[in-house]
């Protein structure tokens, strides 16, 4: 035993004619691709493995870029691919261009960094572009824009939903101001799009960089974006070399973008199929013969506070009581309700502009099958969640955000639902710094001529403009126990008295309770509360909005858009 593991010299042995046994003793070979190393955690993995889990790296989560081909068959059923092949096109006439071209063919097996064709999935027809970054960083030159311009117009000619996956490097170099110009011509291709009232969702993965971001990549009506994905106008290093300074962990990810209002959702790769789905199906699904059974179904009621018989509770707490019961942590939230209400809710976030406001929170939602916009000013059931969404406290980009779904509803012809509950409009330095009352005034200017119908339940408080900055509506619905009021009660006695203690006398003069507000034709009905709106009888109060909003869409379905308009300015220009 003792030379059991003693070294000893190896015999070569010379390759014969036949093949010798201890040849089977040669180190095996790995065989090529068999192994491959994650980018995040620099670990080795199992080729096979990374393709069974999506292309996703099953250590750490870091994602794979996919191929253009892997990424349609995850995201379709049916794929017919247009423009497979197209001329070279050398427009500045760059002497190596046509080699590095036919090179970047041959490696990607594409004709171009694009690949663009009619998808069906779940039996629904859309349009369907996905770059490629094996293709010269997929870099924008004149044919991947007009691959991308044609399927767009054929989209707008056939009425149909356009999906694009980005990545790219920007714009391609070798062709100088033509490529430049693809960045004008696709996005006017798609602003035809968008005036047919047609669905373009943009989903970002990694990088989507340069003159793609400054281009398609950022007009879509939904953006998505892949986690942990590079998006950006500059890249990183030239950011960097520019400034003198190192970038922030996390700078320029799609957490961040989502964090800074440019990207409504953070999408799993496992779930695009899902989601892309859903959201078509929303956008495409004739709603009609939904709205014939609502219609069908319904049997015109009293409002709630008749039904119910009790006129007589207007007196049972007095007005600045009901201010307190307002208040109540333990009252449900506006998500409360859409969570109640409406089916496969879809947040969107974001204003495009600054940051996305945890105050608003919006989306697009199914109510017995017809698609709908749903838009509701946020508290928190914690201390830490209220301070998250600053105590339903909207900044400017909270109405900027809420504002940017009620066009997106008005362009899809989807009615709006909007649940009230502030304190008021943020009145900090850097709500004021980004046009606080700008965006109010706004959102007031907007509302009163939205060509769809909109109704506003209030839940809790109305704070002064920052309510009503979600209510020039069609229909005003309040809770008994909510208020809507000019100021806050302590607020109204600090300057008309001096004396913030009066509150209680200031809520009795300020006629801000649900009743009074109904015989002033402030409201049009009145959900009564068995006892204050708590988890005990949320189901209860749910099933009363959802009464009213059935009589209101079935009140709404025969009126022409401009009837509707016309309406809602009769409504407030009567005050």
């Amino acid at each position: 035993m003792k030379d059991l593991f003693k070294k000893r010299p190896v015999t070569r042995i010379v390759a014969q004619s036949i093949t010798s046994p201890l040849e089977n003793t040669a180190a095996p070979e790995v065989p090529e691709g068999m192994w491959k190393k994650c980018n995040h955690c620099r670990k080795p993995l199992f080729t096979e493995d990374v393709i069974n889990n999506n292309f996703i790296c099953p250590k750490c989560g870091g994602y794979f870029r996919l191929h253009a081909r892997r990424r349609i068959k995850q995201v379709s059923d049916e794929f017919t691919e247009w423009d497979e092949t197209m001329d070279f096109v050398n427009p500045m006439g760059k002497k190596d261009y046509e080699a590095k071209h036919k090179a970047a063919q041959e490696k990607s097996g594409l004709n171009e960094a694009v690949v663009t064709g009619l998808a069906k999935l779940d039996g629904m027809e859309y349009v369907l572009a996905v770059m490629d970054n094996r293709f010269m960083m997929a870099s924008m030159g004149s044919i991947v824009g007009e691959k991308i311009t044609k399927a767009v117009e054929i989209a707008t000619e056939k009425r149909l939903p356009v999906v694009i996956f980005c990545c790219s490097g920007g714009a391609r170099m070798q062709e100088g101001m033509i490529s430049l110009m693809q960045m004008a011509k696709t996005s006017a291709a798609l602003k035809k799009h968008s005036d047919a009232g047609l669905l373009y969702i943009s989903v970002l993965t990694e990088p989507t960089t340069g003159g793609v971001t400054a281009s398609f990549a950022m007009l879509g009506d939904i953006i998505l974006a892949e986690p942990g994905a590079l998006i950006g106008f500059a890249g990183p290093r030239v950011i960097e070399q520019t400034i003198g300074q190192k970038l922030p962990k996390g700078f320029q990810r799609a957490e961040f973008q989502l964090e800074h209002g440019y990207v409504d959702a953070i999408v799993e790769r496992n779930d695009y199929r899902e989601v892309i789905s859903s959201l078509i199906k929303k956008h495409t699904a004739d709603a009609s013969e939904c709205m014939e059974k609502l219609k069908n179904g319904f049997v015109t009621e009293p409002d709630c506070e008749e039904k119910q018989g009790r006129s007589s509770r207007k007196d049972m707490y007095t007005p600045w009581e009901r201010v307190q019961i307002s208040r109540r942590n333990t009252r449900p939230t506006g998500l409360d309700y859409v969570n109640l209400l409406f089916d496969d809710f879809f947040e969107l976030h974001g204003d495009r502009g600054v940051r996305d406001d945890g105050a608003v929170v919006g989306g697009i939602a199914t109510y017995k099958g017809i698609p709908v916009t749903v838009i509701a000013q946020q508290k928190g059931k914690t201390t830490a969640e209220n301070i998250k969404r600053n105590f339903a406290m909207p900044s400017p980009e909270g109405y900027r955000k809420a504002l940017r779904l009620m066009k997106q509803a008005e362009k899809f012809g989807r009615p709006v639902i909007c649940f009230v509950d502030t304190p008021g409009a943020f009145c900090g330095l850097e709500a004021e710094e980004r046009g606080q009352g700008e965006a109010i005034a706004r959102n007031l200017f907007e509302m009163s001529s939205l060509k769809t119908p909109v109704i506003s339940y209030f839940i809790g408080e109305g704070g002064s403009g920052g309510a009503l900055a979600l209510a020039v509506s069609d229909k005003v619905v309040m809770m008994e126990n909510a208020c809507y009021s000019i100021l806050s009660p302590e607020g109204y006695a600090s300057i008309l008295w001096k004396d913030a203690s009066k509150a209680s006398q200031a809520a009795k003069e300020m006629r801000l309770t649900s009743y009074e507000l109904k015989s002033l034709g402030v409201v049009d009905e009145i959900i009564i509360e068995s006892e204050p709106a708590g988890e005990e009888n949320v189901e209860e109060i749910a099933a009363d909005m959802s009464r009213v909003l059935d009589k209101f869409l079935v009140e709404n379905t025969n009126k022409s858009l401009e009837e509707i308009v016309q309406t809602r300015y009769d409504r407030f220009r009567k005050f």
